[in-house]
């Protein structure tokens, strides 16, 4: 798993450097890029660097509690993986080893349309680690309205437990490395969500990049609030909107039937200059009041950022490109232990701010001037 001449990874960060040895450039640069100059891309981060603790102390914190519920499904922490494209870029596995180390440790996953593996096969490797947790799948409305119920369809049957919409991508942000490198999936890798689906008028072109160029113009420009009624009508699950950075945005999201918000930029790689996720959360959980569970994204490398999130109002977080950074560098084993030192942390951070559970984090916790 490890290069021997290396001491095991302490903290994310390390995964990070640990990944470059493991990642073509072409893949490095996709996974860790964002649009244009990349400042919001880099203001997540320093959102969470800004954001001071004032903890309580002799508080009895002998044992913690970490375990938590999102849209009445249990959680062993307040953390579900973001979905991310293209995850075989990293490991042969893909997917399915971020699927079974999040299953294994007790936290949802959130799986990409653009996936490297299939709905299906993501959802049996859940099942069968005897500790199956929540998955959700995230989806675009597209132009091509009988892809977007496909996928659906297919996520309902597999017993995926929410829908999540991602809803800041109209079109492609701009990503000068990926531009630089041009950007292209290697041999045999392939969108395995829409691969296989029939009827659909995917265009031959060299190489395996066509599934990729057709998905691009697959993304319609002109969706609205009204489209959520319509793919509510899908199926059952409940709707998750993920992409909201503003308080009248989210009472939109309410108002359409959204029982979870995700404030999200996508990681800085759609719109360059957005503000930072973390600056967006409380105009956020103030306008949806109580009526939506809030989750938010975006520059988490600390089990003390998830603690300040939560006293910030989130109900929990999505963890994205650190799981890829474990996955380059150790497959399942590494996502789990990238998973395991953000729990470990958490559990601490908690302990020294005096929280013997999620519930007594609190906005008191924390010292932050909002952005606005």
């Amino acid at each position: 798993m490890y290069n021997h001449n290396r001491l095991k990874p302490i903290n994310l960060f390390e995964y990070e450097k640990l990944a470059t040895e493991h990642l073509s450039q072409m893949a490095l640069d996709y996974y860790n890029s964002g649009a244009w100059d990349e400042m919001t891309l880099r203001d997540n981060r320093a959102a969470f660097e800004r954001v001071k603790l004032r903890p309580r102390v002799l508080v009895d914190v002998r044992e913690r509690n970490l375990t938590t519920k999102v849209l009445g499904q249990k959680f062993q922490l307040p953390l579900l993986i973001a979905p991310m494209a293209f995850q075989c870029l990293a490991h042969p596995e893909g997917e399915v080893a971020t699927a079974i180390a999040a299953s294994k440790a007790g936290v949802g996953m959130v799986l990409s349309t653009l996936a490297t593996k299939s709905i299906e096969e993501v959802a049996i490797a859940n099942r069968n680690t005897n500790s199956a947790t929540p998955q959700w799948f995230q989806l675009y409305v597209h132009k091509d309205r009988g892809l977007t119920r496909a996928l659906v369809e297919r996520a309902w049957a597999a017993g995926y437990k929410a829908l999540c919409l991602t809803v800041d991508a109209p079109v492609l942000g701009r990503r000068e490395r990926d531009k630089r490198n041009e950007f292209t999936l290697p041999p045999g890798l392939k969108a395995a969500n829409i691969v296989n689906i029939s009827g659909l008028n995917i265009p031959e072109q060299e190489g395996d990049s066509g599934l990729f160029t057709y998905f691009a113009q697959q993304l319609d420009p002109g969706v609205t609030w009204r489209d959520l009624e319509w793919l509510q009508s899908l199926c059952p699950l409940p709707l998750v909107v993920k992409g909201i950075l503003r308080g009248d945005d989210a009472t939109s999201a309410v108002e359409c039937g959204a029982l979870a918000i995700v404030v999200s930029n996508h990681g800085g790689r759609q719109l360059d200059g957005a503000i930072a996720t973390l600056d967006a959360l409380a105009e956020v959980v103030e306008a949806v009041d109580g009526r939506a569970e809030v989750i938010v994204d975006g520059g988490i490398r600390r089990g003390v950022d998830i603690l300040k999130a939560l006293a910030l109002g989130a109900k929990a977080v999505l963890l994205g490109r650190p799981v890829l950074w474990g996955l380059a560098a150790g497959g399942e084993a590494g996502v789990a232990h990238v998973i395991e030192m953000l729990r470990d942390e958490l559990d601490v951070a908690m302990a020294l701010s005096g929280c013997a559970s999620l519930n007594d984090i609190d906005s008191s916790l924390v010292v932050y001037k909002n952005y606005r």
